[in-house]
């Protein structure tokens, strides 16, 4: 157990003395000592002279555990067992606690009878107290009931709920939906950017509440104003901690830029395609469809990964936590030393990343691309390779002192054995790509070994516009000249693992959470049942047993037509983008990708709420559409923003609804906050988009001196080509056919790795997650393991032993941290970017020219062997091969 848990105090019971007696004066029957035990193990402070000092949360606990009979507590433990066998979030510790307190029952319980106070012990556990014991039994069983199963939860969610605050009110939607146009001005700005910044919701959320706060101060209490027919209070009295999360949901269900913006780049850029005729009508469309139809699906996954108590989300608990360290001042309070409060701690964590930033993103940038072993040699290929962060894998163990680095991966977010699992999975990765580059396999050493990008049989990068007609189509005859496009190891080993990923994913989850799945489809089914009730509060009765869907209870569901009628106008404007307009698309290719994202989203997002691990569906939708549809890289495009954005989205949107779920706002409100929220934002990303195609010079290229090097964008526009272009038929059937067996090859793991994670031993088998490692393999190409190195370091310290030593510090002040440096960030980057970047010199030392020595600072591409050195002057299959 943690340090933090204080052991039960022993004291005798004395059977002539009453209960109740001198323990009633703080309004409980339970005694001092037993109160200071409950607060110390829900981390809250130990010192109180009287009832209103404790906080509310541990009142509304305290009576809860005084209400609970010992009976119903056991039953609730022996559940709480069964359910949470196997689970890898549910603390080990806490389970282990459980199974002592069930072994040690007295012996009227283990035969059932009736629970009276004056129930003897039995001699096995004669060292402790009946009272001891019993309060033991009932504070966990507690937790669970009416609280949450895990700590990370417990940390930031209260366990009661006050119906009576508002949450929908207008000062939320003028104020965040204020915030989502300038969030969604700036990340959409640098999406394209490598890495990218962002305006993450935690750096909105410090944004939101002095805008609150000034919003109260500045209009009257009690006055409203009357829109379209509806009266709205326009200073309805404190700014609250329920708007506040409402805000932050507004503005985080837009804060991404959406998917179809690449494919408006890859169309429109003269480098790329370079298409006349996507008007701003089809780019409204379009991106509209591609982002609205996720919440039909959304609606669906509500009570699959919404409404259970496993699907606990990790990755959006930081959100909670910086909430509630701005809305609620704690009281003093000694945890291992530390006295500050969440939000002191967060301003000074804030202001010292916003201060240090300065250092590696514009005065000392060797500190951010730390690659020092390439500076023994700057001009070795096989050094760089090995170590380089531009050029090669990354493998570093000193990569990066810049936290956008570092935290590339959610280090203070996703539980450890993510973190872990899949950085097992990049080491393989990295093992894999130096096998396939120095055997020279399919001519790997002649191109660069970690590039996303697609080349030539001389080393270059691959010019579609060479295989393409005058009409921007695919001329056989053009490319039987050209030759087919050839893949950097990195990119090979990559498509492989996507291959693998796919149908080993939604295998082994079938297979050993069989269970879960089953009831994953019931449940959907439940979900469509109840669309033509009138009760839509069913919804939360079926799942009567979780505390926060008690809660939930109190407000009404979004009707089944509202999500239908977005559905039509969804699927309406899909249709129009392919029948009128010049996209090479058949109407069947809507429904079939609107069928595989139905197909694949109960293991998509089963995995992504308990891990905080996901994946996309882009490399099969290619795969498939690329084989129906051949020679069309706009068809595989379209084709694609829909397959991949579908559960992308839904994903977004459940998160959100999770969100909301854990901090009781309506679920109207949040619909209509999402509705509103993501139509705003498709608009600013259509401008921004188009603002930068017209106006920033070399935007897409390589070296291009801001860093908008278009990572999302290249790996589009050359997926395009291999899959649409040439089509998979050629690639895969010609050039790489080995990559098909890599669907069987996926297939098979299941057997081994199903019977592992059964028989294995219980102490691995517990965080072993062999998709996450799967999902190690796609990390690269552009990126490397520099990239997650740092952010490993980290995650084993605080998601790991500073998560198990010192629970109680880990609850109350790591998601703020993570939140405080994020945000320190993000703000001294765009203050960086504007003032001292955009359109000025670059400040010129050593320490900013030091990570650019040799090979790492080369506009070119280096390779091992030289294409010119090959046969004939050029590599790969002979020309009258060419597939």
């Amino acid at each position: 157990m943690p340090q933090e848990y204080i052991e039960l105090q022993q004291f005798p019971r004395e059977d002539d003395e009453p209960r109740n007696e001198s323990k009633s004066s703080l309004g409980f029957s339970l005694s001092h000592e037993e109160i200071i035990t409950i607060l110390a193990r829900m981390g809250q402070p130990t010192s109180y002279e009287s009832l209103d000092d404790l906080p509310r949360s541990a009142q509304f606990m305290i009576e809860k555990i005084e209400g609970l009979k010992i009976e119903d507590a056991i039953v609730i433990l022996r559940d709480t067992l069964a359910e949470h066998t196997g689970d890898v979030n549910f603390p080990s510790a806490d389970y282990h606690l459980i199974e002592r307190l069930l072994a040690h029952l007295p012996k009227e319980s283990q035969s059932d009878s009736d629970i009276s106070g004056e129930t003897k012990m039995d001699s096995s556990i004669s060292d402790k107290t009946y009272d001891t014991w019993a309060l033991e039994v009932r504070l966990e069983a507690a937790l669970v009931a009416f609280h949450s199963p895990y700590p990370e939860v417990r940390a930031v969610v209260d366990p009661y709920d006050d119906h009576t605050i508002p949450a929908e009110t207008l000062r939320v939607y003028v104020i965040g939906l204020s915030w989502t146009l300038v969030g969604s001005l700036i990340n959409n700005f640098f999406v394209h950017r490598l890495p990218s910044i962002t305006l993450s919701s935690s750096t909105v959320q410090l944004l939101l509440l002095p805008s609150g706060r000034l919003w109260e101060k500045a209009f009257a209490p009690n006055k409203k104003i009357k829109i379209l027919g509806r009266y709205f209070d326009i200073n309805p009295g404190p700014w609250n901690y329920k708007e506040m999360m409402l805000a932050t949901i507004i503005y985080s269900c837009s804060a991404g830029t959406p998917y179809s913006i690449y494919n408006f780049f890859v169309m429109k850029l003269d480098r790329f395609y370079g298409l006349e005729w996507v008007s701003w009508t089809y780019q409204v469309m379009f991106a509209l469809s591609t982002q609205f139809l996720g919440f039909a699906f959304a609606f669906l996954m509500l009570k699959v990964c919404v409404y259970p108590k496993k699907a606990m989300w990790p990755t959006l608990l930081p959100t909670i936590a910086l909430n509630r360290a701005l809305m609620n001042e704690d009281p003093p309070t000694n945890i291992n030393g530390w006295k500050i409060s969440r939000y002191s701690f967060f301003f000074v964590v804030f202001m010292a990343s916003f201060c240090y930033n300065w250092l590696p993103s514009y005065l000392f940038k060797a500190l951010s691309t730390f690659n020092w072993p390439t500076w023994f040699s700057p001009n070795s290929i096989h050094l760089v390779n090995i170590t380089g962060t531009n050029q090669g894998l990354g493998l570093n163990p000193l990569p990066s002192l810049d936290w956008n680095i570092i935290d590339m991966a959610g280090c203070l977010t996703i539980p450890f054995y993510t973190y872990a699992n899949q950085y097992i999975g990049m080491l393989l990765g990295f093992v894999t790509i130096l096998m396939v580059y120095y055997s020279n396999n399919k001519w790997t050493s002649y191109f660069p070994i970690n590039s996303n990008r697609l080349f030539n049989n001389k080393g270059e990068v691959y010019n579609v516009k060479k295989i393409l007609n005058e009409n921007k189509s695919f001329d056989h005859k053009k490319y039987m000249e050209y030759g087919p496009p050839y893949f950097a190891a990195a990119n090979l080993v990559l498509y492989g693992a996507y291959f693998c990923m796919y149908p080993f994913a939604i295998l082994y989850h079938t297979v050993t959470e069989w269970s879960s799945m089953k009831q994953s489809f019931a449940n959907i089914w439940l979900t469509l049942k109840d669309a033509f009730q009138k009760d839509h509060d069913s919804n939360y009765r079926r799942f009567g047993t979780d505390p926060h869907c008690q809660m939930m209870s109190h407000y009404k569901e979004v009707p089944s037509w509202w999500f239908v009628t977005i559905l039509i106008v969804s699927v309406s404007f899909a249709l129009i983008c392919v029948i009128f307009y010049p996209v090479e698309t058949p109407v069947w290719g809507i429904f079939f990708t609107i069928g595989i994202n139905f197909l694949f989203l109960i293991p998509i997002t089963a995995i992504a709420s308990v891990t905080g691990f996901t994946f996309g569906l882009n490399v099969l939708v290619e795969l498939i559409v690329g084989y129906a549809i051949p020679n069309s890289g706009i068809a595989l495009i379209t084709l694609k923003a829909y397959g991949y954005n579908i559960d992308s989205q839904a994903s977004n949107y459940i998160t959100d609804q999770k969100l909301a779920h854990y901090t009781k706002i309506p679920p109207r409100a949040i619909f209509r906050g999402q509705i509103i929220s993501t139509f705003l934002s498709v608009f600013v990303a259509l401008f921004i988009a188009n603002w930068q195609m017209d106006n920033i010079p070399d935007i897409c290229e390589l070296h291009q001196k801001n860093r908008l090097r278009c990572p999302g964008a290249n790996t589009y526009f050359f997926s395009s080509i291999q899959y649409g272009e040439i089509g998979p038929a050629k690639v895969f059937g010609g050039i790489y056919p080995v990559l098909k067996w890599c669907f069987l090859l996926g297939a098979v793991m299941v057997i081994p790795m199903a019977l592992f994670k059964k028989i294995g031993p219980r102490n691995i088998t517990r965080s072993f997650q062999p998709t996450i490692i799967l999902g190690g393999f796609l990390s690269y190409a552009p990126y490397n393991l520099s990239y997650f190195t740092m952010g490993l370091y980290l995650s084993f310290i605080f998601m790991n032993r500073i998560k198990r030593t010192y629970t109680i510090w880990w609850e109350k002040y790591n998601y703020i941290l993570t939140s405080a440096l994020s945000a320190g960030v993000a703000f001294s980057a765009l203050l960086i970017f504007f003032t001292v970047q955009y359109n000025k010199d670059e400040l010129d030392w050593w320490g900013n020219r030091l990570s650019n020595m040799g090979i790492e600072g080369s506009n070119k591409h280096h390779t091992w062997l030289k294409a010119s050195d090959a046969p004939e002057g050029y590599i790969g299959l002979r020309k009258d091969q060419f597939p």
